[in-house]
């Protein structure tokens, strides 16, 4: 579509919504990619705001290809029946053609509806985008706002079903990495327009960069997250050994 901030925004969202309404093994889940796939051609397509469109667009489709994700389960399970009977009679011809359409089903049950949303969606999207940013403009940024915080209630249901207390470090050192990335980011970031910059400068101009120190609070947060890395595993040192020492003098009472 030509526009990849819009794609990487609404699949970045859809992936952290996805992480805590997500289901795990064989059960059905919302379809993330195809919501992703609609929602940025329909946001490109008619200009819509990235937020609203994932909201809007994105979320629904998801959840609504849940059914066709059923559907297509279902066919799968009758054509792996059609296999096994083919298996046992040694028709591999049969075996060929039924393993084939169990992949076709599969397909379809993605592919059909985000065919035909693409196909004759937009006539119903341009209405819905005008009237979002007409007179109910309350609600389209009420909603633009409702899908800034889906991905934030993803990830917190996320950290509601990991063992986070066990690990706690482990999360504070990973959210202190990630700001001194940023950071450093940044920087390289108005290092680059500055020197961009260089060839446009008048006589007597400077570098206009702000380069702000690391906050002493991610410090601290890097150093409490080590520090509670170390004293777990020390505290789990002495219980360990002492495992091996009974396993030990049990397999010296038994010589």
């Amino acid at each position: 579509m030509g526009d990849l901030t819009t794609g990487l925004y609404i699949g970045g969202a859809m992936q952290l919504t996805v992480l805590g309404v997500g289901t795990f093994g064989g059960s059905s889940r919302i379809d993330a990619n195809s919501g992703t796939v609609i929602a940025t051609a329909f946001a490109v397509a008619s200009s819509m705001d990235p937020q609203q469109a994932f909201a809007v667009i994105a979320t629904p489709v998801a959840a609504l290809m849940t059914y066709t994700d059923i559907i297509g389960r279902f066919s799968d399970t009758f054509w792996a029946h059609r296999c096994d009977a083919d298996v046992e009679n040694m028709a591999w011809g049969s075996y060929n053609f039924h393993y084939l359409m169990g992949g076709v089903s599969w397909m379809l049950s993605r592919a059909l509806l985000v065919f035909l949303a693409l196909a004759f969606g937009q006539n119903l999207i341009d209405p819905v985008v005008a009237a979002l940013n007409g007179d109910p403009a309350w609600l389209g940024k009420g909603l633009t706002v409702a899908g800034g915080t889906l991905p934030a209630v993803g990830f917190a249901i996320l950290l509601r079903y990991l063992p986070v207390k066990k690990h706690v470090a482990y999360l504070l050192l990973g959210f202190a990495t990630t700001a001194v990335f940023v950071t450093l980011f940044g920087y390289i970031g108005s290092l680059n327009a500055d020197i961009a910059a260089v060839g446009g400068l008048v006589d007597g101009a400077q570098l206009t960069g702000q380069y702000n120190g690391l906050p002493m609070l991610l410090v601290a947060l890097i150093g409490l997250a080590l520090s509670l890395i170390y004293y777990k595993s020390d505290q789990a040192a002495p219980a360990v050994q002492a495992t091996a020492a009974v396993e030990i003098g049990d397999d010296d009472d038994e010589l």
